[in-house]
């Protein structure tokens, strides 16, 4: 099975006022085209940092190993490449959504698709893009709330909201950090089982828990503890 994202030996410290802070000590992990991971460890163990470095958020130490996805070392690419990797090749879903209030839920959908996009490009894509943040927004049972601001949902629709923003571009991996964290345990297991559509249906998934039930959910579970893989 080809490997479509992959971690080797990846180091990372944060620089808090005199003190350098390792976070990542050469922690090294893969992922195969179609697979869905979850990390999990203890809090403070570099689960989201890993995750961040992952989709291009962040950058590794300057004698870090590799980070690829399909082959390509992100440390060689450009300003224009990294863009288009993160918004295109990776879809992200975070802890506490990252709506725009001001928003309506089928304009926060569309978002990714418009970065970038001149007035011309946009003008004839308008329909088209509408269109497929529809169908994903009803796909994940808000058909009925397109007009509404984010205020006017609850946390498991905004989440809803957010993985449908994370799929616009059909992405080929999706990144999830605590993606359930901020929801009780019945709307959390809808959530969960809307990605377990996505992943059936297709789609590659590395997932950030601390939550064993959770993390049970995926195929495979790579554990950090003290900055590395175990």
């Amino acid at each position: 099975m080809p490997m479509l994202l992959e971690a080797e030996h990846v180091r990372k410290t944060y620089r808090l006022g005199r003190h350098d802070v390792p976070v990542l000590k050469g922690a090294s992990m893969a992922v195969a085209e179609g697979e869905w991971v979850s990390i999990v460890g203890s809090s403070g163990s570099g689960k989201s940092t890993l995750l961040h470095l992952l989709g291009g958020l962040d950058r590794p130490d300057a004698d870090s190993g590799p980070i690829t996805f399909a082959g390509e070392d992100l440390r060689r690419f450009g300003a224009a490449r990294q863009n288009r990797y993160r918004n295109h090749d990776i879809g992200f879903v975070f802890q506490f959504y990252h709506l725009l209030p001001e928003l309506t839920v089928l304009e926060n959908a569309m978002l990714p698709a418009l970065v970038g996009v001149w007035l011309p490009q946009w003008l004839r894509r308008k329909h088209e893009l509408r269109a497929r943040a529809t169908e994903l927004l009803e796909v994940c049972g808000l058909g009925h709330r397109l007009g509404h601001r984010p205020s006017e949902l609850s946390g498991g629709e905004r989440q809803r909201v957010a993985i449908a923003r994370a799929l616009i571009n059909r992405p080929r991996v999706l990144l999830a950090d605590e993606p359930t964290g901020n929801l009780d345990i019945h709307t959390g297991g809808g959530i969960l089982d809307l990605l377990a559509e996505r992943h059936a249906a297709g789609l590659t998934m590395v997932m950030v828990t601390h939550d064993a039930a959770v993390a049970a959910r995926a195929q495979r579970q790579v554990r950090i503890v003290d900055g590395c893989v175990a």
